[in-house]
């Protein structure tokens, strides 16, 4: 199976989305919202078609999803990540013993979820089901860059976010475009650490 069978976590009731709890947003809209300082507590999982291609990316989804459904009895909740650790159900690019999954598993009983799941700084959360175009969304995005009037790591990063979501390979010249600015200044504002996510997230999109 290509595509994520999405259905199965709808026909268990399974949460993968989770909005803000006690973070405010400093404007909302009918798109949805803006975070000036950024949050943390927004967790958004399976929201572009790009796939889980490491075993760190799986375990940090087996850990949110049980963040998000903590009132999921065990047995049930084992036989979810089963199901998208099993490669034809299109969560998963590559093949994972059940050992390996067991293992995983163990670890996520044992996480300590007074304390959340690490987390992607989120400046702009966009609603479900706005109608709104992939191009509409990154016209946003740029918008609300460029209040600061200046192009930084938070910036680049936040629109990297939404070209992922968008499921568009990330370059330097659509930053660029969005940030209405020239390449070289994305190039003097990317530091290390943001270009190796740029390659992670593009990584992902190559094996949708």
């Amino acid at each position: 199976m290509s595509h994520r069978n999405i259905e199965h976590l709808h026909r268990n009731r399974i949460e993968y989305r989770k909005d803000p709890e006690t973070d405010i947003p400093t404007e909302k809209y009918y798109w949805g919202s803006y975070y000036q300082e950024g949050t943390y507590q927004c967790y958004e999982l399976f929201r572009s078609t790009a796939k889980i291609t490491t075993y760190k990316s799986l375990k940090w989804h087996m850990i949110v999803l049980r963040y998000m459904n903590l009132k999921l009895d065990d047995y049930k909740f084992e036989k979810i990540i089963y199901f998208m650790c099993d490669v034809r159900n299109g969560f998963v690019t590559f093949a994972i013993h059940k050992n390996s999954i067991d293992k995983m598993i163990m670890d996520v009983f044992s996480y300590d979820f007074s304390i959340p799941p690490r987390n992607r700084l989120r400046k702009i959360i966009f609603k479900d089901s706005t109608g709104m175009s992939k191009k509409k969304k990154l016209k946003i995005v740029g918008q609300f860059a460029g209040r600061n009037k200046c192009v930084n790591n938070e910036n680049i990063y936040e629109c990297m976010l939404h070209i992922n979501h968008s499921n568009k390979r990330i370059t330097i010249s659509s930053l660029a475009k969005i940030l209405d600015c020239s390449s070289r200044t994305i190039h003097r504002n990317m530091d290390l650490e943001l270009k190796k996510e740029k390659e992670l997230l593009n990584n992902q999109y190559e094996k949708v």
